[in-house]
């Protein structure tokens, strides 16, 4: 049912979008105009005045004509939300009886990739923008034993740490 409704919807919208009426709009406002000019232009005596006036109002309608058609495009977000990019990024947790295993895709060098274990929240963080909070079940004296990072693919392993 929802399948058939997208559709219909992109059927509907495909055949009486703004956009295609603007098509049309947008160039009979531009010859108006110029139209509006260009009479404008014959009262004067002077034929450079005319010629100058007919560029100038050219240019502002060039102008407008993209902004218009910018205004009315229809934009597609250049983000993604943290809720759904937190969504798609997948990690496995294997949980031992004396330890737990971290395992997960992290994007850049080694140098960039920082992992910290605060209060049963791993804090991972890896190069540009890329920032991931992961809650895990750990007991106070845990932290994390081992550290490992090849080829994008982060292994941690968090076990309880010796106390002298």
């Amino acid at each position: 049912m929802d399948g058939i409704y997208r559709i219909s919807l992109a059927s509907y919208k495909s055949r009486y979008s703004n956009d295609k009426s603007l098509d049309f709009i947008i160039p009979l406002m531009v010859l108006l105009f110029l139209g509006v000019v260009y009479m404008l232009s014959l009262r004067s005596s002077e034929g450079y005045v005319s010629f100058i006036l007919i560029g100038i109002a050219a240019a502002i309608m060039i102008y407008w004509v993209r902004v218009l058609k910018k205004m009315t495009s229809e934009n597609v977000p250049q983000y993604i939300p943290k809720e759904v990019d937190a969504k798609n990024w997948v990690y496995d947790l294997i949980k031992g009886e004396k330890e737990i295993i971290f395992v997960a895709e992290v994007p850049g060098p080694e140098d960039q990739v920082t992992v910290r274990l605060i209060d049963g929240i791993l804090y991972v963080r890896g190069s540009g923008h890329f920032s991931k909070e992961v809650p895990i079940e750990t007991t106070p004296d845990m932290g994390i034993h081992d550290f490992k990072y090849r080829n994008g693919v982060l292994t941690l392993r968090i076990k309880k740490l010796e106390t002298l």
